[in-house]
């Protein structure tokens, strides 16, 4: 192959959902697939936990739902941006949910689809999205018939930030005796515990194999093929900006992948690739689309080493490049080859 090979084990999606389930209690466990099903497919991940039990998903915009309602046809499919213009045709269409931000949402929402479906997403302290509490205290009476009420916690990846309880606290402040289902927790807040449980939890990150949740099973491995192997004497120096210089004559390999595929520039001579159970070093800069390594220490190149796998979740590589396994996942290109399983 020229270019990478991601496999997605959606058996191992499904099975995360599942004990994600159990951690819910009482609640219903649904699901985030914004961003593609967080750059996997929407559709296929969507598929795949209705048919484990799912019935309710979450994406980020309407035109993000086409995918999903085609794919889970009888579930309920909720917008985190609300009620857009433009949006009515998509909302009606594909029988979405907007969960309204604003009060202008409101209002474009009751003038252009009276009588559709809709949500409440009120701000408890995160103030990214929702009705701010003066606005909701405004609204609250004339938006009756919810179909659920939901906010975001902020900090719920450290259990211990007093900002998660501030929350909590505004959030049933803001909807006792609503009526609606109401649902705080995403993956972090559903590990906080019952509390923060509500009616309905919507997991995100922990579906695919991302910290906070520990007990996920690692749902992608990718491999990245070898394009050329060359020698390099002492001293060499190998990259844009020659940031790696030999310290002993080496063996660098020029591997077919770069940033353009979702491996960020950062990582360069921090990461490390793997060869069956050996570890490969990353040498020199991650350019566009090539990366390099040196493995001078293994008895034989093979075609391919590996980036994410069992040895390197995304979480790790996302801890050398500085960032989250968020955006380690939904950076993964579309230059690789596929390969699902478990569907």
């Amino acid at each position: 192959m020229a270019t990478g090979t991601l496999h997605i084990d959606l058996g191992a999606v499904r099975r995360n959902w599942r004990a994600l389930d159990r951690l819910s209690g009482g609640a219903e466990c649904g699901a985030v697939v914004k961003a593609d099903g967080y750059g996997l497919g929407a559709g296929p991940v969507a598929r795949a936990l209705a048919a484990e039990g799912a019935r309710t998903f979450f994406v980020a915009v309407a035109s993000e739902g086409a995918a999903v309602r085609a794919a889970a046809p009888d579930a309920r499919v909720f917008v985190f941006s609300g009620h857009m213009a433009g949006d009515a045709a998509s909302l009606r269409g594909h029988g979405l949910i907007p969960l309204i931000n604003s009060p202008e949402q409101w209002r474009r929402h009751r003038e252009a689809l009276p009588g559709h479906p809709f949500g409440v997403q009120v701000d408890t302290g995160m103030g990214r999205l929702g009705l701010q509490p003066s606005d909701w205290a405004a609204l609250r009476g004339e938006m009756t018939g919810a179909a659920l009420a939901m906010s975001h916690l902020a900090c719920a990846d450290a259990p211990d930030d007093p900002a998660n309880d501030a929350q909590l606290r505004a959030f049933r402040a803001m909807t006792e005796g609503m009526g609606a289902p109401r649902s705080l927790a995403a993956t972090g807040g559903t590990l906080l515990g019952p509390a923060f449980r509500f009616d309905l939890v919507r997991p995100g990150i922990g579906l695919y194999g991302g910290l906070p949740f520990g007990g996920a099973e690692p749902v992608v491995r990718l491999s990245v093929p070898v394009v050329q192997v060359r020698d390099v004497p002492e001293g060499a120096g190998v990259g844009y900006g020659m940031t790696w210089r030999a310290r002993r004559p080496s063996r660098i390999a020029t591997l077919s992948a770069g940033y353009a595929d979702g491996l960020i520039r950062a990582m360069g001579n921090r990461a490390r690739l793997w060869a069956g159970d050996r570890a490969v070093p990353l040498a020199g800069r991650v350019s566009m689309d090539l990366l390099t390594a040196d493995v001078t220490d293994l008895p034989d190149v093979p075609e391919a080493l590996e980036v994410l796998g069992p040895h390197q979740g995304v979480d790790a590589l996302a801890e050398a490049a500085g960032t989250i396994g968020y955006e380690i996942l939904t950076a993964l290109g579309p230059r690789y080859a596929r390969r699902i399983v478990g569907t």
